[in-house]
């Protein structure tokens, strides 16, 4: 009896049709690929066969998830040391047991034990939902460095002890760590990256005065503000962003000096009108130094030049509607752009409030949905409402899983505790045809000429000196209404 041979480009995955290579799982409903295997084995749930809540890997002709047992041929999936259900990895032991075993290792203090300190972090990162890509994290050389130096008091378990490790993208990630559990005091992360990689950049300016008025500037100007700023509220990325602008235009324009030949206290009108002249508008970040030379008698008092810049055109009534009505019925756009975007144009917020907003802010009281974006709650109206809750129940991106706990935020980062950069939460609406900034300007303007300023301002989180002015720019009617409870 001959065999027929399978040539590779004859398999291909039973579940996304991608071809697989030779050696692929085989389970009888064909071969699945390595992405499709992974997540069958992390798929947990109730079993519309048996009714049991446990590994599903599975699928039922209806679509719904099988356990191994309803499914069968799929195999042997508990682990041979803690018993659990789950993916294998080495002699029958499951990924969580296989990284709880090279934590272990990692954060033995010379003991034979886990630092004390470190047990908090030791327990949320061993029992992450999905610890493949855990373990590829604690497989790298610098992130086994950084754990092991932590474990063994090489360098010392606070904030400033990290600073001293690299690389700072690993560091900065085991600092979130070490925050979320509860191991270090929390501190602003993009605060601290700023403060770490101020030196280094200082290092690269050649000229010593330069680099000197420069860390003056930095320190007595920009991390005084954003130390303030992060004590009353999380610093947004575009914060840090923004200083550090601000730094690189400063040694930009003494550059630009020094090649004219004069020192920054000898900066004259002329020169600073000649400055502004060449590209006025991507100049203007560096008013925050001058305005902070000339008030501390490093260069004499001159006139700084105003830029000014107009507030963009908001799009038209009927372009916003046909917008809302995309996003309401389309399922060819993501759902979180379609949240985004709904929150956009009917609560008119700004991308980065979007960010900070949490799970929480969501109230759910039988029938009625509510957002808390100011006081009090705003109504969230269907069909709304079911998108809004079934993004949060199921839909949210970054989940729990590799080196990531789990995450309270709205929108969650790719960083563990964080939000979503607003910048890139921006890039994915603009790619949807989303205009933020110009969908907001709209939105708050019909908002405002339907209900009183102080109310809109009240309930959007706005300040009502800021709705009375879009009120009146947008030609609106009411005069005067005092905000707060009528009814009394």
């Amino acid at each position: 009896m001959s065999r027929t041979r399978v040539r590779p480009e004859d398999l291909f995955c039973a579940r996304c049709h991608r071809a697989v290579r030779l050696g692929a799982a085989h389970w009888p409903e064909g071969y699945l690929c390595s992405a499709c295997y992974g997540h069958a084995l992390e798929t947990y749930g109730q079993c519309v066969g048996c009714g049991v809540d446990r590994l599903t890997p599975g699928i039922a002709p209806d679509g719904g998830r099988w356990c191994t047992n309803c499914a069968g041929g799929l195999g042997e999936f508990h682990c041979e040391r803690c018993g659990r259900e789950a993916r294998r990895y080495l002699r029958g032991v499951c990924g969580n047991c296989v990284l709880a075993e090279r934590l272990e290792e990692l954060l033995d203090n010379g003991a034979g034990l886990v630092r004390p300190e470190l047990v908090p972090f030791f327990d949320e990162v061993r029992s992450v939902p999905r610890p493949k890509a855990t373990l590829t994290w604690v497989g790298k050389p610098h992130v086994q460095q950084i754990l092991r130096a932590l474990a063994r008091g090489e360098v010392p378990l606070s904030h400033e002890g990290l600073s001293t490790l690299s690389p700072w993208r690993s560091v900065a990630h085991v600092r979130d760590l070490l925050m979320h559990t509860g191991v270090l005091p929390h501190r602003d992360r993009h605060l601290l990256l700023f403060e770490r990689r101020l030196p280094e950049w200082l290092d690269t300016i050649e000229d010593v005065e330069h680099r000197q008025l420069l860390n003056r500037f930095a320190a007595w100007h920009l991390l005084r503000k954003l130390r303030a700023t992060a004590a009353k509220r999380p610093l947004g990325p575009g914060a840090v962003t923004s200083a550090r602008a601000r730094l690189i235009q400063a040694a930009a324009f003494l550059t630009w000096l020094a090649e004219r030949d004069r020192a920054v206290g000898e900066c004259t009108q002329a020169d600073l009108d000649a400055w502004f002249a060449q590209d006025a508008t991507a100049r203007r970040v560096v008013q925050a130094f001058l305005r902070w030379s000339m008030d501390h008698q490093v260069m004499p008092r001159l006139k700084v030049p105003t830029i000014r810049t107009e507030n963009p055109a908001p799009i038209s009534q009927h372009h916003r509607i046909a917008l809302i009505r995309k996003i309401m019925t389309s399922d060819d756009l993501p759902l979180m752009e379609r949240i985004a975007a709904a929150l956009i144009l009917l609560y008119a917020q700004p991308v980065r409030r979007l960010v900070r907003l949490t799970v929480h802010d969501v109230q759910h009281d039988g029938d009625q949905v509510a957002l808390l974006l100011g006081a009090p709650p705003t109504p969230v109206p269907e069909p709304f409402a079911e998108l809004l809750l079934g993004y949060i129940r199921d839909g949210r991106p970054n989940r729990p899983g590799g080196t990531l706990p789990a995450s309270d935020w709205l929108f969650p980062g790719r960083r563990t505790g964080q939000p979503m950069d607003p910048a890139t939460l921006g890039k994915r609406l603009t790619t949807a045809g989303v205009p933020t900034l110009h969908g907001r300007t709209a939105t708050l303007r019909q908002l405002v000429l339907q209900a009183p300023p102080s109310v809109i301002a009240g309930m959007l989180g706005y300040h009502a000196v800021h709705t009375e002015a879009v009120a009146a720019q947008a030609g609106g009617t009411w005069k005067k209404y005092a905000p707060g409870d009528h009814t009394r």
